[in-house]
């Protein structure tokens, strides 16, 4: 919206600039709404009736946001990413853009979705054994990496992080039966997530600094993002998950 404006006292901007302006400011929030769109439209529809399932959504939404929110609040802080306010609303709380704290609800929603999208219609494929395995493999690779690249701070923490987790998941054994509609989701969620942050990454609207990361990219998407799409799914399902079968609401 500053952009906006200061193309009104600048001038030589033309009608069809200032619009482009206008727009840009709404980069990260129209991504947004066209990742959760599908999700939150048919939540409704009369197979799996998410929507009756949000009082155990939205509280795993909220306990996983909060490691989340503050990692990104002192990565920000520290210069480790950053946001381009040329594609931002402008509205910021603590020093994160209103989009970024938009993000960590609208990943997770569309990931559950997905998952219960998985569960209802895939119920007969069962792969717990393997992906268990794949899971132990998982754990020793992100261990590795986090030792390796420990002087990396993004690098470190997301690898060190989701090797913590998922051993948590994996030797607790109370999320088995779940697994394989876990990785079902995170590879489902892959695509979409990799063309939204490919996007944001591709434009500059959020930057990395390049001595924090690999340098390895899919599509312009620091493979750290992938990893940190792995922990933030693995996370809010299996909370979501410990709250269903407790009935907690």
């Amino acid at each position: 919206m500053n952009l906006y404006l200061h193309c009104f006292v600048q001038p030589g901007f033309t009608y069809p600039e200032i619009l482009i302006h206008s727009v840009m400011n709404y980069t990260y929030l129209i991504l947004l709404v066209c990742l959760i769109a599908a999700p939150l439209a048919l939540s409704f529809r009369k197979d799996i009736y998410f929507y009756t399932n949000w009082r155990y959504l939205f509280p795993s939404i909220l306990i996983t946001a909060l490691p989340f929110v503050w990692w990104d609040l002192r990565f920000t802080q520290e210069g480790i990413w950053s946001f381009n306010p040329e594609y931002l609303t402008g509205i910021s709380r603590k020093g994160l853009p209103l989009e970024e704290w938009l993000s960590f609800l609208v990943i997770p929603y569309s990931a559950v979705y997905l998952y219960e999208i998985f569960k209802y219609y895939c119920a007969r494929y069962e792969y717990a054994n393997p992906f268990v395995i794949v899971s132990l493999v998982l754990i020793v690779v992100f261990g590795a990496m986090a030792w390796v690249f420990r002087a990396r701070y993004y690098t470190f923490y997301v690898f060190l992080f989701s090797a913590v987790y998922l051993c948590y998941t994996i030797f607790r054994n109370l999320f088995k039966q779940h697994l394989t509609k876990f990785y079902f989701t995170f590879f489902a969620m892959l695509f979409p997530y990799l063309v939204f942050s490919g996007i944001l990454t591709g434009l500059k609207v959020v930057e990395y600094q390049p001595d924090q990361i690999l340098g390895v990219k899919l599509f312009s998407v620091p493979v750290e993002n992938v990893v940190y799409l792995f922990l933030m799914i693995l996370m809010v399902t299996t909370v979501y998950e410990y709250l269903k079968e407790r009935k907690f609401f």
